[in-house]
């Protein structure tokens, strides 16, 4: 009870915390745009995100000062996770610093829809690590988008593949009844095409059923879901509609062991606030929480330790801060192989599109980074810019997420298809010309 005082307390006191931004910037540093979200619904992602994210650049610019010589610097604007905010703090922070943008990190599928074809125009990258539209994972047609290290279409086929092993066999699917509870967006919509081409493939029944923005009337939506009678459920929620949608579930008697929720359903911000109801719960994840990971030290020494933090302290270590890391690791990675390009310098966001398409995290580089464990080796080509990830499930304990066990690979003969039919339409419509990426650098779906 005393840890899950002090995440709470830490998150009220991050909600209050003054903004840390960079706003005078000088030739020689680079700069990144921090679109956040501090207010809303989804505030909790936002700020231990973003913060994790901002964190990591202060300790490399103490630690390292900054990339090869190259300080980090960057500065915040509020979109409250509203698609015209995040337009307007797009239009307001591209050209900030003395080369522009070098890349930027919206946190929500509807934004990256709504700046995509600015962005292309722009020629600044977006960078959507474990979100946003799947089939940009086809670097041929989206040229300036990366959704790094897994997709929601790959992440869905690892939850199935995870609900088959918990069956026995992908075999057992066939008649069982899965659930799908999702947040009525097209963020929550982005995996019913893929789940039902599983239905299809693995014969099990599929049922969709949407929850209005917040989230926190729901329900009549659980009444529905109990007359269906699932073997299993799927929650694609994010914010107050993932401990809503736990207490309901308790509501109906549905098991918590037969949930399995999207990475934004599995945070300690998502099961702290619904109590008892969230013991059992499952959720995917693409790294782990805790702090006994090298750069989550460095992070502390360099930056908390010096009284520099972007959240509570408390927070350092949680899921979502932790994703943070990711993202500034991630980053800060394109920019350093596109330094290799062009030089130890401030970088247009073009030259990070192409240190983003060229990165390489080998189990040596990850470990170098001090993130052995904590971030799976990943490369990105011209034909992919997801890089190719696993997934990994955990549970909720009562107290702490808890892994389960051995990382999924996702079903990339089902997913490819889908992304290269939805790419090539797409390409279509917008008028297009893929790239041809064997000749670029022979690489293909």
């Amino acid at each position: 009870m005393r840890m899950h005082k002090k995440i709470i307390a830490g998150l009220l006191a991050s909600i209050v915390m003054s903004s840390f931004s960079h706003l005078a910037f000088t030739a020689d540093e680079q700069f990144m745009p921090i679109p956040i979200y501090r207010t809303g619904p989804y505030a909790a992602g936002g700020i231990a995100v973003f913060g994790g994210f901002m964190d990591y650049m202060e300790m490399l610019n103490d630690r390292d000062g900054g990339v090869n010589g190259v300080k980090l610097v960057w500065e915040e604007c509020e979109t409250a996770y509203k698609a015209d905010r995040a337009i307007e703090c797009y239009e307001r922070l591209k050209k900030q610093g003395s080369t522009g943008a070098a890349a930027f990190n919206f946190l929500g599928t509807p934004q990256i829809y709504a700046v995509m074809d600015r962005a292309a125009v722009d020629k600044i990258p977006l960078v959507s690590i474990g979100y946003g539209r799947a089939d940009t994972l086809d670097g041929s047609v989206f040229e300036y988008v990366f959704p790094l290290t897994t997709t929601y279409w790959n992440q869905s086929t690892a939850k199935i593949k995870f609900i088959g092993q918990q069956e026995g066999g992908m075999d057992k699917l066939k008649g069982k009844k899965i659930a799908n509870v999702y947040h009525d967006s097209g963020y929550g919509k982005e995996t019913i095409p893929v789940l039902e081409a599983q239905a299809k493939k693995y014969g099990f029944i599929l049922e969709n059923f949407p929850v209005a923005h917040p989230g926190l009337e729901q329900k009549a939506t659980w009444l529905q879901v109990r007359r269906m009678a699932p073997d299993w459920v799927i929650l694609r929620g994010w914010g107050v509609m993932n401990p809503t949608a736990l207490k309901e579930a308790k509501q109906i008697g549905f098991p918590r062991e037969k949930m399995v929720g999207v990475w934004w359903s599995g945070s300690e911000e998502d099961v702290i606030p619904a109590g008892d109801a969230a013991k059992g719960f499952i959720a995917a994840g693409f790294h782990p929480a805790g702090t006994d990971y090298p750069v989550i030290q460095d992070v502390i020494k360099h930056v908390y330790d010096k009284g520099k933090g972007m959240v509570d302290k408390n927070r350092v270590g949680s899921i979502y801060y932790n994703r943070g890391i990711i993202h500034g690791i991630l980053n800060v990675e394109a920019i350093r192989v596109a330094q290799g390009k062009f030089g130890n310098k401030p970088l247009t966001g073009e030259q990070i599109r192409w240190g983003l398409e060229n990165l390489n995290l080998t189990e040596a580089r990850v470990k170098e980074l001090g993130a052995e464990g904590f971030l799976s080796p990943m490369k990105t080509s011209c034909a992919n810019h997801e890089g190719g990830g696993k997934v990994r499930f955990m549970q909720w304990d009562g107290t702490k997420w808890v892994n389960v066990g051995d990382w999924i690979e996702p079903d990339y003969e089902l997913t490819n298809q889908l992304v290269k039919e939805s790419a090539a339409k797409y390409a279509a419509e917008k008028g297009i010309k893929p790239r041809d990426c064997k000749a670029e650098d022979g690489s293909s779906l």
